[in-house]
């Protein structure tokens, strides 16, 4: 019989942290990324905490950062100042259809 893919989890946790993207506001006279651990140290308690969370501040065509937060926490970031929308990080496969490359004349 065939072993499962290592890239399906045989068991989940849904209270172990997983990356999201936080999408927020501009931040208005502070630099974009003590904005966002600022956001983070809200619900995460500490600076500590918040910088090792943190992934990765969006700064240019988008304002917001990427985080490892549990669903609790994720809860609980949506309500605070300023976070606009919060979704799971993940990445998808292109199909490509039933076979070869269409060609256009």
């Amino acid at each position: 019989m065939s072993s499962q893919s290592s890239s399906i989890p045989l068991v989940s946790n849904f209270d172990s942290p997983a990356v999201h993207i936080v999408y927020t506001e501009r931040p208005h006279n502070e630099a974009p990324e003590a904005y966002h651990i600022r956001t983070l140290v809200s619900v995460l308690g500490s600076e500590e905490a918040a910088r090792e969370a943190l992934v990765y501040s969006y700064k240019n065509a988008a304002s917001g950062f990427s985080a490892r937060l549990t669903p609790d926490q994720v809860k609980e970031i949506t309500k605070q100042p300023g976070v606009l929308h919060v979704v799971q990080s993940g990445s998808n496969k292109l199909h490509s259809g039933g076979g070869g490359v269409a060609r256009l004349h």
